[in-house]
């Protein structure tokens, strides 16, 4: 990434609460608002097939050796062509923007264009029984 000679804003790992966690906790701590795209999210086959057995919310569970990136909007095409470059950044994306304070710091676009609040949890992920 730092090849590419573009600015990185941050760097976060998902080994703690997964994605949506470690993108409220920054769009919290900054003050801003963030929407993901739920069909930009590159989630494993294998990984959306757990969670759904296990009844988990793959946004929510830690992702050992992955990390999410805050670039300028200009220098993103160049980043990702960087990341995807490497073999193990071959599905990098972007996945959404960030926005001034809105009323909830983190949003995500469903797949069938509802807006859906991410919170950060209230305690351990349970699977859902219904």
């Amino acid at each position: 990434m730092l090849a590419a000679g573009r600015p990185i804003h941050c760097l976060r790992d998902l080994t703690r609460g997964g994605l949506a966690t470690a993108i409220h906790e920054i769009a919290t701590t900054a003050g801003l608002s963030i929407q993901l795209e739920e069909t930009a999210i590159p989630v494993a086959e294998p990984v959306q097939s757990a969670c759904e057995i296990l009844g988990l919310d793959p946004l929510y569970v830690a992702c050992e050796g992955r990390f999410v990136a805050f670039v300028p909007r200009p220098a993103v095409a160049e980043v990702l062509a960087q990341m995807q470059g490497h073999p193990r950044g071959q599905d990098a994306a972007l996945i959404g923007e960030v926005r001034p304070a809105e009323e909830f710091p983190l949003t995500l676009v469903t797949q069938v264009g509802t807006l859906r609040v991410l919170d950060l949890l209230s305690g351990e992920q349970l699977p859902r029984i219904c």
